[in-house]
């Protein structure tokens, strides 16, 4: 039996559930996607990802500012939905909306609940090292990512894979999960079970400051500190990478792969002239990088263009820090 579905999202994460939900056949009788940012060098507004979709469908699209006003309410209420299914929407949904659907609101969230809730769960889960996440379809509540679980599915997390990477494959992975929670809703059938009390973990937003590298810490943490920042935002450090004596001073790096490597020295060093550096424990090699303003280019391409050397220090020498 096909469902009455008020679609709610906003990026690239979302768009393959709202593709299968289409192709299972449901009637999507709105999507709920946040309003279009002014992004590039003309700063025209550009609609979310959702919402590119749903207009190629031809589905009505709101971007309310918020959903805690009467109005806003009042017009969710009127949608008549049997169930809202939310992904990555990126805003609260208060108390009343999420009693309108006739069976609830289902929430596709990535990571294995209730490690991982909240803002950034596949870069927490990359950059702590851990070894599987998911995908999991839980009913919504007032609480942060706390309703009970439908259906959960494991992947492992392979030891070089980047976020994004990850990202990909939890996408895809959470769009038929949600397919197959909407065929058992339709029929009755889906049950929840109360998220465990124990392994609770918040995953809050990545921050400017936190994706700098600290050379400090064990090769091992920052490999993962890489590539859980990884396409986005980036892990950094600031260092002279010699861009001429009219352009002297700290310049920041990014660092989007790594890999781990032999070596010793104090941390931050340049242990040969291929971008291998020490840290607190061990070292990495750097794989991919990208200098502000410029593409992601392989390490070697990188080097051409700069003075580093073996025996030179990664990081700036003004700061008083090695990262």
């Amino acid at each position: 039996m096909s469902l009455r579905i008020v679609f709610m999202g906003t990026p690239d994460f979302a768009v393959p559930t709202l593709a299968e939900i289409v192709g299972q056949g449901h009637e999507v009788v709105a999507v709920y996607t946040r309003a279009p940012a002014k992004r590039g060098r003309g700063l025209a507004e550009q609609p979310s990802p959702v919402q590119a979709m749903a207009e190629r469908f031809g589905f009505p699209v709101f971007t309310p500012a918020t959903l805690r006003d009467p109005q806003a309410i009042e017009t969710f209420r009127s949608l008549g939905a049997d169930a809202a299914v939310v992904v990555a929407y990126g805003m609260i949904l208060p108390q009343e909306v999420l009693d309108a659907p006739a069976l609830g609101c289902l929430n596709l969230h990535a990571s294995l609940l209730p490690r991982w809730r909240g803002a950034a769960p596949i870069q927490r889960a990359v950059m702590a090292g851990d070894r599987e996440t998911g995908v999991a379809v839980m009913k919504m509540e007032a609480g942060l990512d706390t309703g009970p679980v439908a259906m959960l599915e494991r992947v492992a997390i392979g030891p070089d894979e980047t976020s994004g990477e990850l990202h990909d494959r939890l996408s895809r992975l959470g769009a038929d999960l949600m397919a197959r929670a909407l065929a058992a809703l339709s029929r009755g059938a889906l049950g929840f079970v109360p998220q465990a009390e124990e392994g609770v973990a918040y995953a809050r937003k990545i921050t400017n400051e936190e994706a700098r590298i600290d050379w400090a810490w064990p090769a091992r943490q920052v490999h993962d500190h890489v590539r859980g920042l990884s396409p986005f935002p980036g892990a950094f450090v600031l260092a002279d990478l010699g861009k001429g004596p009219e352009r002297k001073g700290p310049e920041r790096l990014k660092i989007l792969r790594t890999a781990l490597a032999e070596g010793a020295g104090a941390p931050g060093t340049l242990l040969d002239d291929h971008l291998t550096v020490a840290c607190g424990e061990g070292a990495v090699r750097l794989l991919q990088v990208q200098r502000a303003g410029k593409g992601v280019v392989p390490a070697a391409d990188f080097l051409n263009g700069t003075h580093l050397r073996k025996g030179m220090l990664l990081a700036a020498a003004d700061s008083g820090e090695t990262a």
